[in-house]
């Protein structure tokens, strides 16, 4: 089976951007041993440390395009290089777009690297996930979920 890693990102403390977060504190008792779930709470260049050994990653942060707040974005880093639009104003030291970069770079990134960008409204420091957030958490759950059952069963039949 293919090692495999969810890894939630965010700042809990601010709102919307705990998104990530959120989702992969949901879905550590849903995978069970089909894939480790690693909370990171405000990475930058750790992102690459903890992709390191695996070959499927899923990422799921927070998106600052301006867009409506709670659109999702399905992204294959591994395909190329993601819009950094998406992630303008990181709350972390370097943002996913250039920490997945940087990994392509140095010949680290896994061989399949999924981002799962959620579009936020409310990042301020005490504000609570907002409604529309709160929603597409609900569905990036669920996709998430089928991703790591596609990943799984692929796996299985090979």
């Amino acid at each position: 089976m293919a090692t495999m890693r969810v890894i939630g990102l965010g700042n809990e403390l601010r709102g919307d951007d705990a998104v990530g977060l959120l989702a992969v504190r949901r879905l550590r008792g849903s995978v069970g041993d089909r894939a480790e779930v690693v909370e990171a709470a405000m990475v930058g260049v750790e992102l690459l440390e903890l992709m390191k050994g695996a070959q499927v990653v899923l990422l799921i942060d927070a998106a600052r395009s301006g867009r409506t707040p709670g659109m999702i974005h399905r992204l294959d880093a591994s395909a190329g290089p993601i819009a950094p639009e998406l992630f303008p104003r990181s709350t972390h030291a370097v943002g996913v777009a250039e920490a997945v970069e940087l990994a392509r770079t140095l010949g680290v990134l896994p061989a399949k690297v999924i981002v799962y960008a959620i579009e936020v409204g409310h990042t301020e420091v005490g504000h609570p996930l907002s409604a529309q957030v709160g929603h597409a958490l609900n569905d990036v759950i669920k996709l998430v979920l089928r991703e790591i059952e596609s990943v799984t069963c692929t796996n299985f039949i090979s």
